[in-house]
């Protein structure tokens, strides 16, 4: 396979949803990257892997972007009656799913003038996603794939120096592999960042050295901690690790549909029950689910229905000055 070359310049609609940036690249013709407008959206994510990797880094990494931007190339739909069909992408590599990003790509469409208010459907890698542009243009709602909890009481020791210590929590798939744990007791608040991304690195580099994995040996790259809320009006409050090691501003749309899993494998919400997921900045998702298909091996799932607010920041045409030393980004 060819790489894709960078080009000299490249126009982004960048946006945020509950804090967490989105920057998205409209592709609706598919004639800016022609190779990525065909196929399955799962195929479409390979190809992203394989030829793209150069774009990736140039868009989100240092010094257009930073550690906590998610890119999203837009493209044709892969399935009859959808919209588009997306790639997200990290500092790390291509995602399968992302619940804010999906909120952001939902107002740049608006902002394009692709679609209007109403429902429509976006393809991912990890399934079609419906989703509802409400009047003012700003509030989505949007449908997860079917998430579900893998495991429960998975103990992870993160002990040093021969002592124990072990946090206890559960495995769960929101469109990205989770493993969730109470904070016990940590503030889940800004001004702990460093402590709460010291501890939830520890957890996931544990999880990788003691073979802790979702299905089929997936690798869990997304670490939350869960507490109660700051505000008594909401349910409760979370501290994403994304892959990359930045944390999520937002609540974390695919990570509150793994909350929203192991919540209902525990008869702990009702479906069609209302949860409000703060995020560690304070920022607010509702969310709340109906029973989804079970998994090939009988796994109940859940669907989550989640509502964000996405805000467009800006129009903006990077530039890639072939004697600029940092042009491909670095991080």
């Amino acid at each position: 396979m060819t790489a894709f070359p960078l080009p000299r310049t490249l126009a982004v609609v960048d946006t945020h949803t509950a804090g967490e940036p989105t920057r998205v690249l409209l592709d609706l013709d598919g004639a800016r990257f022609p190779t990525l407008a065909t196929g399955a959206a799962v195929e479409r994510r390979a190809r992203f892997a394989a030829e793209f990797d150069a774009l990736r880094k140039a868009v989100v990494e240092e010094p257009r972007g930073h550690e906590a931007v998610v890119g999203a190339v837009v493209l044709p739909p892969a399935e009859a009656g959808s919209v588009a069909a997306v790639v997200f992408f990290n500092n790390r590599g291509p995602l399968g799913m992302c619940g804010h990003g999906t909120a952001g790509v939902a107002v740049a469409l608006a902002h394009a003038g692709a679609i209007d208010p109403g429902t429509h459907r976006l393809d991912t890698p990890a399934g079609p996603v419906p989703f509802t542009l409400h009047d003012d243009r700003r509030t989505v709602t949007l449908t997860n794939v079917p998430s579900f909890r893998y495991a429960s009481g998975v103990e992870v020791d993160v002990g040093r120096g021969g002592r124990s210590q072990l946090v206890v929590g559960d495995v769960a798939w929101g469109g990205n592999w989770f493993f969730l744990a109470d904070a016990a007791g940590r503030a889940l608040e800004p001004g702990n960042l460093g402590s709460l991304l010291h501890a939830t690195k520890r957890i996931k580099a544990m999880l990788a050295e003691q073979g802790v994995t979702g299905a089929d040996g997936a690798e869990i790259d997304h670490v939350e901690l869960c507490g109660p809320p700051a505000d008594p009006a909401n349910s409760g409050r979370n501290f994403v690790l994304c892959p990359g090691g930045a944390y999520d501003r937002s609540p974390c749309g695919t990570g509150t549909s793994a909350k929203l899993a192991c919540l209902a494998a525990d008869g702990k919400l009702a479906p069609g029950e209302v949860w409000r997921q703060e995020s560690v900045i304070g920022s607010l998702f509702e969310a709340s689910y109906q029973p989804g298909p079970p998994t090939a091996d009988g796994t109940p799932t859940v669907r989550p229905a989640l509502t964000a607010t996405a805000f467009v920041t800006g129009e903006n045409l990077l530039h890639f000055d072939a004697a600029d030393p940092f042009r491909g980004g670095f991080v």
